[in-house]
Protein backbone atom coordinates (compact mmCIF):
# COMPACT_ATOMS: atom_id res chain seq x y z
CA UNK A 1 0.00 0.00 0.00
CA UNK A 2 2.88 2.06 0.87
CA UNK A 3 4.30 1.96 -2.71
CA UNK A 4 0.89 2.44 -4.20
CA UNK A 5 0.05 5.66 -2.22
CA UNK A 6 3.50 7.09 -3.34
CA UNK A 7 2.91 6.41 -7.18
CA UNK A 8 -0.46 8.07 -6.53
CA UNK A 9 0.72 11.51 -4.82
CA UNK A 10 3.38 11.63 -7.21
CA UNK A 11 1.41 11.41 -10.21
CA UNK A 12 -1.21 13.65 -9.08
CA UNK A 13 0.97 15.61 -7.70
CA UNK A 14 2.16 16.45 -11.40
CA UNK A 15 -0.93 16.27 -13.45
CA UNK A 16 -2.16 18.96 -10.76
CA UNK A 17 1.24 21.12 -11.33
CA UNK A 18 0.90 20.74 -15.14
CA UNK A 19 -2.39 22.06 -14.84
CA UNK A 20 -1.90 24.51 -12.56
CA UNK A 21 1.49 25.77 -14.81
CA UNK A 22 -1.46 25.37 -17.83
CA UNK A 23 -3.85 27.72 -16.11
CA UNK A 24 -1.61 30.75 -15.91
CA UNK A 25 -0.05 30.13 -19.27
CA UNK A 26 -3.43 29.68 -20.88
CA UNK A 27 -4.57 33.10 -19.55
CA UNK A 28 -1.52 35.10 -19.57
CA UNK A 29 0.96 34.05 -21.65
CA UNK A 30 0.11 35.59 -25.68
CA UNK A 31 2.02 32.77 -27.42
CA UNK A 32 -1.17 30.55 -25.98
CA UNK A 33 -3.37 33.11 -27.95
CA UNK A 34 -1.41 32.21 -31.40
CA UNK A 35 -1.18 28.50 -30.87
CA UNK A 36 -5.26 28.71 -30.26
CA UNK A 37 -5.16 30.14 -33.33
CA UNK A 38 -2.80 28.13 -35.62
CA UNK A 39 -5.02 25.19 -34.26
CA UNK A 40 -8.19 26.54 -35.59
CA UNK A 41 -9.78 27.02 -31.61
CA UNK A 42 -11.47 30.07 -31.15
CA UNK A 43 -10.00 32.13 -28.69
CA UNK A 44 -12.84 32.68 -25.70
CA UNK A 45 -12.03 28.31 -25.69
CA UNK A 46 -8.21 28.70 -24.34
CA UNK A 47 -9.88 31.36 -21.76
CA UNK A 48 -12.58 28.69 -20.73
CA UNK A 49 -10.40 25.87 -20.38
CA UNK A 50 -7.77 27.24 -19.01
CA UNK A 51 -10.45 27.94 -16.24
CA UNK A 52 -11.40 24.44 -16.30
CA UNK A 53 -8.19 22.94 -16.25
CA UNK A 54 -7.58 25.02 -12.66
CA UNK A 55 -10.66 23.91 -11.09
CA UNK A 56 -9.87 20.11 -12.48
CA UNK A 57 -6.31 20.72 -10.65
CA UNK A 58 -8.17 21.89 -7.33
CA UNK A 59 -10.78 19.20 -7.46
CA UNK A 60 -7.63 16.20 -7.53
CA UNK A 61 -5.64 18.49 -4.88
CA UNK A 62 -8.21 18.93 -2.26
CA UNK A 63 -9.16 15.75 -0.19
CA UNK A 64 -12.44 16.81 1.01
CA UNK A 65 -14.03 16.91 -2.77
CA UNK A 66 -16.38 14.48 -3.39
CA UNK A 67 -14.94 11.61 -5.01
CA UNK A 68 -17.69 11.82 -8.12
CA UNK A 69 -16.42 15.14 -8.51
CA UNK A 70 -12.39 13.63 -8.98
CA UNK A 71 -14.10 11.40 -11.27
CA UNK A 72 -15.42 13.72 -13.26
CA UNK A 73 -11.96 15.67 -13.02
CA UNK A 74 -10.31 12.31 -14.09
CA UNK A 75 -12.56 12.00 -17.29
CA UNK A 76 -12.24 15.47 -18.89
CA UNK A 77 -8.90 15.40 -18.13
CA UNK A 78 -8.67 12.52 -20.13
CA UNK A 79 -10.47 13.95 -22.85
CA UNK A 80 -8.43 17.21 -22.72
CA UNK A 81 -5.44 15.63 -23.14
CA UNK A 82 -6.56 12.89 -26.05
CA UNK A 83 -7.98 15.80 -27.43
CA UNK A 84 -4.88 17.86 -27.38
CA UNK A 85 -2.84 14.75 -28.88
CA UNK A 86 -4.84 14.81 -31.91
CA UNK A 87 -5.44 18.25 -32.47
CA UNK A 88 -1.93 18.93 -32.69
CA UNK A 89 -1.48 15.62 -35.12
CA UNK A 90 -4.01 17.13 -37.73
CA UNK A 91 -3.04 20.22 -38.03
CA UNK A 92 0.55 19.05 -38.62
CA UNK A 93 2.33 19.80 -35.66
CA UNK A 94 5.81 18.13 -35.22
CA UNK A 95 5.75 15.16 -32.73
CA UNK A 96 7.28 17.37 -29.94
CA UNK A 97 3.75 19.01 -30.01
CA UNK A 98 1.97 15.82 -29.07
CA UNK A 99 4.53 14.33 -26.78
CA UNK A 100 3.69 16.68 -23.96
CA UNK A 101 0.00 15.73 -23.97
CA UNK A 102 0.64 12.18 -24.51
CA UNK A 103 2.92 12.16 -21.11
CA UNK A 104 -0.18 13.90 -19.18
CA UNK A 105 -1.93 11.43 -20.57
CA UNK A 106 0.30 8.69 -18.78
CA UNK A 107 0.67 10.24 -15.85
CA UNK A 108 -3.07 10.50 -15.29
CA UNK A 109 -3.69 7.48 -16.18
CA UNK A 110 -1.07 6.06 -13.17
CA UNK A 111 -2.69 8.47 -10.86
CA UNK A 112 -5.92 6.95 -11.49
CA UNK A 113 -5.17 3.38 -11.54
CA UNK A 114 -3.25 4.01 -8.35
CA UNK A 115 -6.23 5.92 -6.44
CA UNK A 116 -8.59 2.71 -7.86
CA UNK A 117 -6.17 0.89 -5.94
CA UNK A 118 -5.90 2.56 -2.44
CA UNK A 119 -9.50 2.80 -2.79
CA UNK A 120 -10.27 -1.01 -3.06
CA UNK A 121 -7.25 -1.48 -0.58
CA UNK A 122 -8.61 0.41 2.39
CA UNK A 123 -12.11 -1.14 1.40
CA UNK A 124 -10.47 -3.98 1.68
CA UNK A 125 -9.03 -3.17 5.22
CA UNK A 126 -12.47 -2.19 6.53
CA UNK A 127 -13.70 -5.11 5.82
CA UNK A 128 -10.87 -7.61 7.50
CA UNK A 129 -10.66 -4.87 10.43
Amino acid sequence: MKTTKIIYLVSTGLVVLGMVASFFNYLFNPIMVQGYQHIGFPDWFRVELGIAKLLGALALAIPAVPARVKEWAYACFFVNFFSAILAHYFVGDALGNQIAPFILLLILVTSYISREKLIKQQIGETKIG
